[in-house]
C-alpha cells in the first residue's frame, strides 16, 4: 500500500503501463495537418489523400497510417509467407472471422472457405479488406486446387492418430486446414492431407474453439519457418 502522510519518498511508484495500453483511448490518427504541423504532406503514391486531409482511423499498423488500401495490399503481397489457410464452412461456422484476422496478422497467402459462401465477417476487424480469400465449393474442390500447385495439406483435429502439433515439422509450403466448431475436420478433408495434427490439451475439455486452434496452429509454423526480423 502507499503511504498515507504526504510524503512522496513513502509514496508508491504507479506501475508501468504495458503494450496493450499504450495510446489506450485513442483509435488512429487525425488529419496530416494536426498530426504533422507544419511539415509538407508526403509526396509518395502510397498514401491516400482522403486520409490524409481526414485522418485515419482504420485497424492498421502505425507504418501504414495514411496509406490507401490497395498500395497496403500491395505491401504485403512482397512479404506474404508460402502458408495457406484453408477453413470448413458447412454449418455457417461463427468463427471464420477470427481466422480471418490472425491469417492477416501473420501474413498469409491465401485464406480458403470451404463449403458456404457466405460467412460472418465481424470477427474479421476488416481486415478481410487486405487478406487474399478464395472459395472452394467443397472439400474435394479445395483438394483438387491444392494438388494442381503441389502444395500438401495438413490437417488441425484431435482425432486419433494425429502428430502433436508441438513435435511436428510442418512443410514450409503447406496448406493448414481446419473444420468446423464441433464436428471438427471432415474425413475426406482427413484422408486427403498428408498428416493430421493434434494440438495438447490437459484440461476437461473435449476441443479448443476453432478460431483458437487456427491460431495456434498459424504460430506453430511462424516459429518454424518465419523470419521474425521482419515481424513488426
Amino acid at each position: 500500500m502507499g503511504s498515507t502522510n504526504g510524503n512522496p519518498g513513502d509514496q508508491e511508484t504507479a506501475p508501468q503501463k504495458g503494450p496493450t495500453e499504450w495510446n489506450e483511448g485513442r483509435h488512429g490518427v487525425g488529419p496530416w495537418a494536426e498530426e504533422h504541423p507544419g511539415e509538407p504532406l508526403p509526396d509518395d503514391a502510397n498514401y491516400d489523400p482522403e486520409l490524409l486531409a481526414e485522418g485515419d482511423r482504420r485497424n492498421v499498423v502505425d507504418a501504414y497510417r495514411y496509406w490507401s488500401r490497395p498500395a497496403i495490399v500491395r505491401d504485403i503481397d512482397k512479404r506474404r509467407h508460402p502458408l495457406h489457410i484453408a477453413i470448413e464452412n458447412f454449418e455457417n461456422d461463427a468463427n471464420i472471422g477470427t481466422v480471418v484476422r490472425t491469417a492477416n496478422a501473420f501474413a498469409v497467402d491465401t485464406v480458403h472457405i470451404v463449403g458456404r459462401r457466405r460467412w460472418n465477417r465481424r470477427g474479421a476487424m476488416v481486415t478481410d479488406r487486405y487478406q487474399h480469400l478464395e472459395h472452394h465449393t467443397d472439400v474435394a474442390a479445395l483438394v483438387e486446387w491444392a494438388k494442381a500447385r503441389e502444395l500438401p495439406i495438413v490437417a488441425i483435429d484431435n482425432t486419433p492418430g494425429c502428430v502433436p502439433l508441438e513435435t511436428a515439422e510442418l512443410p514450409e509450403r503447406c496448406l493448414l486446414l481446419f473444420g468446423q466448431e464441433g464436428p471438427g475436420v471432415t474425413q475426406d478433408a482427413q484422408d486427403a492431407a498428408v498428416m493430421t495434427c493434434s494440438i495438447a490439451q490437459f484440461g476437461s475439455t473435449r476441443s479448443i474453439n476453432a478460431g483458437v486452434a487456427a491460431g495456434i496452429a498459424m504460430h506453430a509454423w511462424i516459429r518454424q519457418h518465419a523470419d521474425l526480423s521482419t515481424a513488426w
